[in-house]
């Protein structure tokens, strides 16, 4: 992968997180927790004060700020994957290594009444391999894939009396993505019926006229055989991708508290983002034949390239906290974040400029379809908060969840596999009106095996620095 992400806001605030495009993310490609505070305590944010983060959290808990505060966050997140890539004796290390995203929000509550505004990366996922490598399929050039998502959120949270708050966001969506992805010429002819590939034990499905004018081609002796195919549009922008698009969102919330136990729930809602789109895409293929003179020839079509319906999904997050003492806080919460209705496929289509050098390909389009079959994923987060004293705070936490990624479907490019996290955060006051917290987040070693060949090992050191004000 190939760039940063993450974090923070919602309903008395205003935080904005700028973002690098794609950033491994750790439950699925959501980050394992949003703002230091709760991504100290395993993520678990549903029901207890953690600042601009609840934008992404529960926007409810806005209303738990102090009445009359503004408060300004500035923060830093750094994201660190580790991922290799091995087939047989063949081994590929991505070289997505460090990923940084920065952020700043703004929050305010008067009376009943929280609000602000924010700008926040969601998450992602990516990896990028050398040109050497064995997932470059002897084409010459590097493979990488990044994916990013980003909002600008209108938060606003009411307390309805002393016990309950709701709160919500609408949210404008952005999505970009870069690909450079290789193919051999076998794994290809895995996606074309007239090959005898397509259908539902094969890894997806190709068509469109593009697809039929090769089969064609190769059916009447003009090719003799296919080396491999590439599909490329990126760009070097750290703050979007090669294809593009926007939409919408929004979440709800509720926050219910009662002596020292609070209780807290959110729905976010599945995005609308248009199709993303990139004009100056690649379609190559290297092949023999009397088409090109004998070959190997590569030959590079031009064109446009639209990705298809590619959504972030609804979610579904519950908790609680226990603040036990005066110096003790614990929390535990429960997401379902409905992963199989936006990740059944991941759909893209080609259309080739109709221009001269694109030879008899030009005009023509081919609509790739590559299954995913992507699992609902459940998170559990917990932790707690211990306060040495009026100035300092410490956390430690878990997030554990299940591997959303079928070993059929998993593809080195996006190896969103990660499982397991530990935790742990400090939190310190700078006097009355300062402070800053910290985060540091490891996800434990996971190894899968896909349907490929190809074994993929994943871990994750990552951490977040915040600076607060409040006024």
């Amino acid at each position: 992968m190939s760039s940063g992400f993450n974090k923070t806001l919602i309903a008395a605030s205003i935080s904005s997180v700028l973002a690098a495009p794609a950033v491994y993310a750790t439950n699925g490609m959501n980050i394992e927790g949003y703002g230091p505070i709760a991504a100290g305590m395993g993520g678990a944010s549903m029901a207890y004060e953690n600042g601009s983060a609840a934008t992404m959290n529960n926007p409810a808990t806005l209303g738990l700020m102090t009445d009359g505060q503004s408060r300004l966050e500035v923060a830093l997140g750094f994201l660190g994957p580790d991922v290799t890539a091995i087939a047989g004796p063949m081994e590929a290390k991505s070289g997505g290594d460090a990923y940084y995203m920065p952020a700043v929000g703004w929050t305010k509550k008067e009376g009943k009444l929280s609000y602000g505004v924010g700008m926040f990366a969601q998450g992602g996922m990516g990896t990028e391999y050398e040109a050497n490598s064995f997932l470059a399929a002897g084409t010459g050039e590097a493979v990488r894939s990044e994916v990013g998502v980003g909002r600008l959120l209108a938060p606003i949270a009411y307390n309805v009396n002393d016990t309950l708050t709701i709160g919500g966001t609408v949210d404008f969506v952005w999505a970009g993505m870069d690909l450079k992805m290789a193919m051999t010429g076998s794994d290809f002819m895995m996606f074309v019926p007239a090959f005898g590939g397509g259908g539902p034990t094969y890894p997806g499905i190709a068509s469109g006229t593009m697809v039929d004018g090769l089969a064609a081609a190769v059916g009447g002796g003009q090719i003799t055989g296919v080396n491999w195919v590439r599909f490329d549009f990126s760009n070097t922008n750290d703050f979007t991708g090669e294809a593009t698009s926007t939409g919408y969102g929004g979440k709800i919330g509720f926050v219910a508290k009662e002596g020292k136990l609070t209780i807290g729930g959110t729905y976010h809602f599945k995005t609308s983002l248009a199709d993303m789109e990139a004009n100056g895409a690649t379609l190559s293929m290297n092949v023999n034949g009397p088409m090109v003179g004998g070959g190997p020839a590569t030959v590079p079509i031009t064109g446009t390239v639209k990705v298809v319906d590619f959504q972030w999904p609804a979610t579904l997050g519950v908790g609680l906290s226990y603040q036990a003492t005066d110096k003790v806080m614990v929390a535990v919460d429960v997401k379902q974040i409905m992963w199989s209705d936006v990740m059944d496929s991941f759909r893209m289509s080609f259309t080739a400029d109709n221009v001269v050098s694109n030879g008899s390909f030009a005009g023509a389009s081919m609509d790739l379809e590559m299954y995913q079959n992507w699992k609902d994923q459940t998170a559990i987060q917990f932790g707690a908060a211990y306060k040495m004293d009026d100035a300092l705070t410490l956390r430690a936490g878990m997030n554990v969840a299940n591997n959303p990624v079928p070993d059929a479907y998993m593809n080195p490019l996006f190896p969103a596999i990660e499982e397991n996290h530990v935790t742990a955060g400090v939190g310190y006051k700078i006097g009355d009106n300062q402070g800053v917290d910290f985060a540091l987040m490891h996800a434990l070693d996971v190894t899968q095996d896909g349907g490929s060949g190809v074994t993929v090992t994943h871990s994750q050191l990552s951490w977040q620095l915040m600076y607060t004000m409040n006024f």
